[in-house]
């Protein structure tokens, strides 16, 4: 048995559901990673970019190709977001990253790249049936993640309202895609994810000065 067949294998079954290793570690990772970022530090990045790799084999498991491809995602833009962090690491008054509400113009920007984005995805899934069984909420997820770890790394307080939408979907379709403990993560994510958006709200209001500005790649 390889290593790759083991951690593909069952962890154990709770209320009829299979959990398999990979899904387990790779999502509790991705737990680690979300309340590093609630703590804006910059450890969140390398804790998304383990996590993504493992999370490959657990969606390869599953034969969501469209989750492979997400996760595929979710490693690059770990390792922009790690370079925009390490370069506005101490434009906070306490030596931390500082938060922002994004302008309008970004949010339009973050909502059209969304919309368009899912649209395109979404049609390339329901074309090529063998990358996603359910195409349209798997592209939602999909384009949602990377645009929440864009906000994310630009240090704006939407990347938890983003996490909170991609979330109301992600969780029913873990369930019924066989990945459980991806839908039990999710249901935590949620409360992370209002906990982080209370501490970076309450932030964006004492930041001096505006974090990243012009610092996209």
């Amino acid at each position: 048995m390889t290593a790759l067949t083991w951690l593909n294998g069952e962890a154990f079954t709770a209320f009829g559901q299979h959990v398999i290793w990979t899904d387990m570690i790779g999502n509790t990772v991705g737990l680690i990673a979300l309340a590093l970022g609630w703590r804006r530090s910059i450890w969140t990045w390398p804790a998304q970019f383990l996590s993504g790799v493992i999370l490959v084999a657990a969606y390869a498991s599953a034969q969501l190709a469209g989750g492979v491809g997400k996760q595929v995602l979710v490693i690059g833009v770990a390792l922009w977001g790690w370079r925009q962090w390490q370069r506005g690491r101490q434009q906070a008054q306490d030596g931390t990253i500082a938060v922002r509400f994004a302008s309008w113009r970004e949010r339009g920007a973050l909502i059209a790249g969304t919309a368009v984005g899912t649209l395109a995805v979404g049609f390339l899934f329901t074309q090529i049936p063998q990358l996603s069984w359910n195409p349209w909420p798997d592209a939602y997820i999909f384009v949602g993640t990377l645009a929440a770890m864009v906000a994310q790394a630009r240090g704006l307080v939407e990347f938890w309202f983003a996490w909170l939408l991609v979330d109301v979907v992600g969780v029913p379709l873990a369930f019924s895609s066989g990945l459980a403990f991806s839908g039990l993560v999710y249901v935590v994510y949620f409360g992370l994810v209002l906990w982080g958006l209370r501490d970076w709200w309450l932030r964006s209001r004492t930041s001096t000065q505006p974090v990243l500005e012009g610092a996209a790649a």
